[in-house]
């Protein structure tokens, strides 16, 4: 039986517009968030405070400024670490594209490096969602103590290597969080996971700096899912300054003729 055509008729809707909130520009104005950049912007912001926009939409406050410029300073250099020798080598083998050797650093920022601010964030903030009232903290924090030691899993930022018992990293935070008012449940609740972590294990876990930074920025509204790109910010300037150094003072040529001494017959 043949099949007859259909009677409807198709209309091409229109697309929808595209819209973004981050900026928009005309021939002589330039809008970002909101603000004008050239007048309310530029020379009267640092770094720091232009990355607190991109990210909430709206200025920090003083206080809210100092704690989250500490946090990025914080990440941007730790010296010669596995992601600061991938971009040097990498800078040695394409030495005309400087972003390519930082870009090679950037994805060496992972679940050991940088990437355990973003655990740490999401474990305060899926035990303590925005807007819930306020919980028993210390059972809160015994609960994810417990629920981590028994899928053998490390708390996100807690211990290191070198700083110990305390990392002065957090310790700093911690004095200007208290400083400036900015220290609330989450960073109250991310200290009792250390203490509560030291009590079922026996061992000394310092609460380091990502563990700091997680729980300052669930302070500031910052969704776990983009904190680690803080700690992406913050190094993409310690890549640059490793760089430099590499330009005056080369070191991964050597790295790469030690490691083919070394693995030879």
């Amino acid at each position: 039986m043949k099949e007859e055509p259909s009677s409807e008729v198709t209309v091409n809707e229109p697309a929808p517009r595209l819209r973004s909130e981050m900026s928009s520009s005309t021939p002589d104005r330039v809008v970002v968030r909101g603000f004008d950049l050239t007048n309310d912007l530029m020379g009267k912001i640092n770094l720091g405070d232009m990355a607190f926009l991109e990210l909430t939409g709206r200025l920090p406050t003083e206080g809210e400024s100092v704690i989250f410029n500490a946090m990025l300073v914080s990440l941007v250099e730790h010296g010669i670490t596995p992601n600061t020798i991938a971009a040097r080598l990498t800078y040695l083998g394409a030495p005309e594209a400087l972003q390519g050797a930082v870009a090679a650093g950037l994805l060496g920022l992972g679940s050991v490096f940088v990437g355990t601010i973003e655990g740490a964030a999401r474990v305060l903030q899926e035990a303590l969602p925005a807007g819930s009232n306020s919980q028993d903290l210390p059972s809160l924090a015994e609960r994810i103590v417990r629920e981590h030691r028994g899928r053998r899993t490390p708390v996100p930022g807690l211990g290191h290597p070198i700083h110990k018992p305390v990392d002065p990293r957090s310790m700093r935070l911690f004095a200007l969080g208290d400083k400036h008012g900015i220290s609330g449940p989450y960073v109250a609740l991310m200290q009792l996971i250390a203490e509560e972590a030291e009590r079922q294990t026996g061992r000394t876990l310092p609460l380091n700096v990502t563990g700091a930074i997680g729980a300052f920025a669930s302070e500031l509204g910052i969704p776990w899912q983009v904190c680690r790109g803080l700690g992406i910010m913050a190094r993409s300037i310690g890549l640059v300054g490793h760089l430099l150094e590499e330009i005056r003072q080369p070191m991964a040529n050597e790295i790469w003729r030690w490691v083919e001494e070394s693995s030879g017959p």
